[in-house]
Formats: C-alpha cells, structure tokens, sequence
C-alpha cells in the first residue's frame, strides 16, 4: 500500500545548521505515529515540513504518492489533505463556535452544514454545550481541545499534534486518548510530536525516536 506521506533525503538547513536530515522515512495511511524526542530534536521541524508549511533544503516529499511540488497551485491543493494543530494555538477572541468553524466558512461550507459539522466535532472532543463561550477564556486544556476540534472539523487525511497533551488535565488526556484510535478508523493518519507517550498512547502508536535532527 502507498504510504501517505514519504520523506527522502530531506534535509533542513537554518544558515550552516543542520536542523534536520532524513534519509528516508514512511507513513502508512490509518496509522498513529509519535514522534519523540528533547526539545531542538527537529519533531516540529518535519510537522512543518510534513504539513507542507517549509520547504526542505533539500529532499524529495511525496503525499500519497505524489511528488510534492512547491507551487501555489499544488501547495493549496494538498494541503486540503493536511492540518496541523501547534503547541500554543492561536485562538480568535470570538466564541468557541466561531474558532471552530472558522476554516468551513474560509471553504466557502454553508452554514447549516458548518453548524452541523461544528456541534457533532465539539461532542466528539467532549465540548458539547462549550460553543457560546468565549474560547480565550477556557482554561489552557480546553484551549487546546477547541484547537483539535477545529482540526477535525475539515476532515484531514493527515492530522498533525505538536505536543497535542502539553496544556490538558489528566481527564482531558485520557478523553484524547481515547479519541485518538476513532479518528483513525475514520481514516486518518495523525503524527504527533511529544516529548514521552504516556502508555496509552504507545499502546496504539509507532513510536519514532528523534535526536539531534536525526532518526535514533
């Protein structure tokens, strides 16, 4: 089966420092990976390039088989494919509602079908009755629920977490937890940065250990 995204050669050079080098590496469809490491071990890095955000030095990105090619037109294509969800995620000031509708009305999605996605994403995160709320208000965890919500919301092939668990409460980790083999059986493929997997999450995911910019 084609993966649906594979890394060859791919570097990533800041000046003379090499952030990030990978010979080759492979993401099967309808799998969960973490990948693990300290921080500056280059995890964020390849979400950026795995989100198609940067663009390797050099290297080679296919997605589902598909050369990825650094054009406007193609970029914007396959990245309908992809979200990426940031440790810190930036929030508008506006209700949790509106946050997580925000990228179905930049789709051009009418609004009885934002509403319906909207209300059915914030039950599956466990913030159903949370969307009048002002989403700058919530508590660090719940912040970052809201933000996977709206990650979800679009549907992806491939969901990206960078330190997705970081900010939430044990309750709120064992919720995801549990939200994390659904998605999959939905379809997805989710890659997710993290410093350790608590057990169940390596349970259901293929571990990956970074060092230095490098696979250990």
């Amino acid at each position: 089966m084609t993966p649906i995204l594979s890394l060859r050669s791919i570097e990533m050079r800041y000046n003379k420092h090499l952030a990030l080098q990978l010979e080759k590496l492979d993401f099967s469809a309808q799998h969960i990976y973490s990948l693990v490491g300290p921080n500056g071990c280059g995890k964020s890095t390849l979400l950026q390039i795995a989100a198609l955000l940067l663009k390797p030095t050099k290297g080679q990105i296919l997605f589902d088989g598909e050369q990825v090619l650094w054009k406007k037109n193609t970029l914007q294509r396959l990245r309908q494919n992809i979200t990426l969800v940031h440790q810190s995620p930036y929030l508008l000031s506006r209700s949790v509602r509106h946050n997580v509708a925000y990228g179905l009305k930049i789709r051009g999605i009418d609004s009885k079908e934002q509403h319906r996605l909207t209300h059915s994403t914030l039950e599956l995160v466990g913030l159903s009755g949370f969307g009048r709320r002002n989403a700058r208000e919530l508590s660090g965890g719940e912040q970052q629920r809201v933000a996977i919500a709206r990650a979800l919301v679009l549907q992806p092939r491939l969901l990206l977490l960078d330190e997705p668990t970081s900010n939430m409460d044990r309750a709120s980790i064992e919720a995801f937890d549990r939200l994390m083999p659904t998605l999959v059986e939905q379809g997805m493929t989710i890659i997710q940065a993290t410093h350790a997997p608590d057990p169940a999450q390596r349970q259901y995911s293929t571990i990956i250990h970074m060092e230095d910019g490098r696979l250990a």
